[in-house]
């Protein structure tokens, strides 16, 4: 991989980890209510997921799920009840270049996609440590379930009822 195309790769990693989501949602959620440390548990399992992920592209099951629409359909509905953050398999292919070590190259698209997100996520907890205060009022409370909750069933929805095309 060319240093110009890990550099674009860089930079569409940092503006999806940036863009909120369901990550951002967790590691929120668990920062305000349980602190950094609870939060970087979970933070670490969304690298976990993530890395996964990963191992599944550069494996070409994506191929799989492609070409089987019942592979698809059992795919799309545990992503949505599992909200797995999907979208990375659209982004990661076109940085790898086939004509050098396949390996290596996903190796350092993972380093660096772990290491963004471990941060963009970390920053995102902070900041709802920061806001605890404000954030254990039971008004507060109620209105951040409500939030949290709305923002989790939406994401839900919103991957069971995708399409391919």
């Amino acid at each position: 991989m060319s240093l110009a195309a890990w550099l674009g790769f860089l930079l569409a990693a940092i503006i999806i980890a940036v863009t909120p989501g369901p990550g951002a949602v967790l590691s929120m959620s668990t920062g305000a209510r349980h602190g950094y440390g609870t939060a970087l548990v979970a933070i670490l399992g969304l690298q976990a997921a993530l890395l996964v992920h990963l191992i599944i592209v550069a494996v070409g099951f994506g191929s799989l799920l492609a070409a089987s629409e019942t592979a698809f359909l059992l795919v799309r509905f545990i992503g949505a009840a599992y909200l797995v953050w999907l979208g990375v398999g659209a982004l990661v292919p076109q940085f790898v270049n086939p004509g050098q070590p396949v390996i290596a190259q996903y190796l350092l698209i993972t380093a660096s996609l772990c290491f963004i997100d471990l941060t963009v996520m970390s920053i995102y907890a902070l900041a709802a440590v920061r806001m605890g205060r404000w954030l254990h009022n039971p008004k507060a409370i109620q209105m951040q379930n409500r939030m949290f909750g709305g923002l989790f069933f939406s994401a839900g929805v919103l991957l069971a009822t995708s399409s391919r095309s």
